[in-house]
């Protein structure tokens, strides 16, 4: 892709930056420029390269190649004369912060590591704590946070000597929506209110269209770059004649890229059988004075794809640990395909497919031996596991790489391999725990294709995750929070009654967009950035349009369009997590 054009407005110049680890390349002549003032998102699937783009601007890693200038400063050859302009949070939930301290002791040490004089330390570790409401837990240790909590101390941290330039490395990844939705406030009051410049990372599609600009990344290049909503309108239409979502304009950058074609979008599954297949009643697991789940109840039907939406450390594994019997529940019953969890382990497991989030496959083992292997584990007759062994190379698409190793392929490949196994016995119920996590999103929507055939045959599957988008594709969900389910439903239905209940969005479009918000933010106090647009929540969406525009008109300020949308996944399982939080 050719480089684009550096101005000497940009605040951040990466000019055909290349660099690799021993022989495999990471990052391969990226050109992006970075104005001062805007959130710049570097999206892309696990491996593409964003990490290390980031800590080479961040003046942490060396490029073998090319220039990175941020403030006019050649961070490649000096990178020490920016870090008192820059703040850099690196990936991992709260990976900067030192658990023994406290949130104040931590914040007290960046304070001091940063030499942010008394006074102005004073101030600002007030207005951060109170911003990322932690300010009831200054005396809590850091390794006693949640992983959002977590993430809004990083934040804290990384922004306490104020840098006009933020590297945010993947932050809100696993996070819970309502800490999500904090972040992105914070984020935007920092762009808006002082004009600072913010450049992240994000394998979240959904959420890169609150950027302003992004670059598309796959295998260390740009395949794409330019302002979300243009690139959005550049790609035309998806197939129901809507505006193209990122992902949508990342699957056709990808099949130009790579001359793949576009795969089909993932057809809706079939209504699932009347027969219960998964029953849980009142499930509870508590390790020591901890729980981590608290009564939850449910029941899928044969044929359902039941997804089980939350963030990390909600208590989805270990629901999926229960029912496939590597945990014990502490209290309450449940039976899978009539068979009681607990009882009758050997017996249920010969109906269970299980994909586990962190270790499914053997990557010293090559394609074939990995699954002959599960053959065995499932007690597979050799008859049975011959025959069986070309349908699963199809599926995964390896068809003559029978004796590559597993650790040599594409995730997304291994992905769909690890899948085979699970399903090589033939089971009735599958339990995939965060299967796409990390995958590129043509890997992703051939996924759920699969998954879709699989439901389609009768097999019911419960899948975990924590992209909201993939809701899209599940007949009912659970939204998990805290160990408990706080909403289970349909997709729809369950965007339909919190919308009922919290209204809609306006979204206001605008060339002076930060003026706006700030024009209209004394009036609407829950308005908010998402890329250069503007949502409002309302109950009453056709009084606000006519006052919106009647100030506009009043302060001078152009106004392009004014339009109503829905809510959005992550703005439904915020609507119920918060019913819970105020239920009496």
């Amino acid at each position: 892709m050719a480089a684009p054009s550096l101005t000497q407005s940009s605040l951040i110049e990466v000019q055909q930056v290349t660099k690799a680890y021993r022989h495999t390349p990471a990052v391969q002549d990226v050109s992006f420029a970075v104005q001062a003032g805007e959130v710049f998102g570097l999206l892309g699937p696990d491996g593409a390269g964003k990490s290390t783009l980031m800590q080479i601007m961040a003046g942490v890693l060396r490029p073998d190649s090319g220039r990175v200038h941020v403030a006019s400063v050649d961070v490649t050859t000096d990178p020490e004369a920016i870090k008192s302009r820059i703040g850099y949070m690196p990936q991992g939930l709260g990976l900067n912060l030192y658990d023994a301290l406290s949130v104040a002791e931590n914040i007290d040490f960046f304070g001091h590591l940063r030499e942010v004089p008394a006074e102005v330390f004073q101030r600002h570790k007030a207005e951060l704590l109170a911003s990322t409401q932690l300010a009831p837990f200054v005396e809590r240790p850091a390794g006693q946070l949640s992983g959002g909590m977590r993430q809004k101390l990083a934040l804290c941290c990384t922004l306490i000597h104020l840098p006009e330039i933020i590297f945010l490395d993947e932050p809100t990844t696993g996070v819970d929506p309502i800490s999500r939705r904090d972040f992105w406030l914070i984020i935007n009051r920092l762009v808006v209110e002082q004009g600072a410049t913010v450049v992240l990372t994000t394998s979240y599609l959904d959420e890169a269209e609150r950027c302003h600009r992004v670059a598309l990344l796959h295998k260390g290049r740009i395949i794409a770059q330019g302002e979300t909503a243009r690139l959005q309108a550049a790609a035309g239409s998806d197939s129901q004649g809507r505006i193209c979502s990122l992902e949508e304009v990342f699957i056709r950058a990808m099949a130009q890229e790579t001359a793949v074609p576009i795969p089909e979008p993932v057809a809706l599954c079939t209504q699932p059988r009347p027969e219960p297949m998964i029953q849980v009643e009142e499930l509870t697991k508590k390790f020591g004075a901890f729980t981590a789940v608290d009564r939850v109840s449910f029941t899928i039907y044969q044929g359902e794809i039941f997804g089980f939406l939350g963030p990390n450390g909600a208590g989805k594994t270990t629901v999926i640990k229960m029912l496939t019997g590597i945990l014990k529940p502490s209290r309450g019953r449940g039976c899978i395909a009539g068979l009681p969890i607990g009882k009758d382990g050997s017996r249920i497991k010969a109906h269970l497919g299980y994909m586990s989030q962190k270790f499914s496959l053997y990557r010293d083992l090559a394609v074939a031996e990995n699954i002959r292997l599960y053959g065995r584990v499932y007690g597979m007759s050799r008859v049975a596991l011959e025959t069986r062994l070309p349908e699963i190379l199809a599926l995964a698409d390896l068809q003559g790489q029978e004796d590559r190793l597993a650790g040599d392929l594409p995730l997304g490949i291994r992905q769909r391999l690890a899948l085979g196994c699970a399903i090589l016995h033939r089971p009735r119920v599958v339990f995939l725990d965060e299967p796409t996590s990390g995958v590129d999103p043509i890997a992703r929507r051939q996924f759920w294709q699969l998954i879709c055939s699989l439901a389609g045959q009768g097999v019911t599957i419960m899948v975990s995750t924590h992209y909201m988008d993939e809701a899209q594709y599940c007949q009912r969900l659970a939204f998990m929070h805290q160990g408990r389910i706080v909403g289970l439903g349909a997709p729809e239905e369950l965007r339909q009654q919190a919308e009922a209940a919290s209204g809609q969005h306006l979204e206001i479009s605008s060339p002076q967009f930060r003026q706006v918000l700030r024009a209209l933010q004394p009036y609407y106090p829950r308005a908010f950035l998402h890329g250069s647009r503007i949502h409002i929540p309302t109950k009453t969406p056709d009084q606000d349009r006519q006052q919106i525009a009647d100030l506009l008109q009043s302060a001078g300020l152009p106004l392009a369009a004014i339009t109503t949308t829905p809510l959005t996944m992550e703005d439904t399982f915020i609507y119920f997590i918060q019913e819970q939080q105020y239920a009496p």
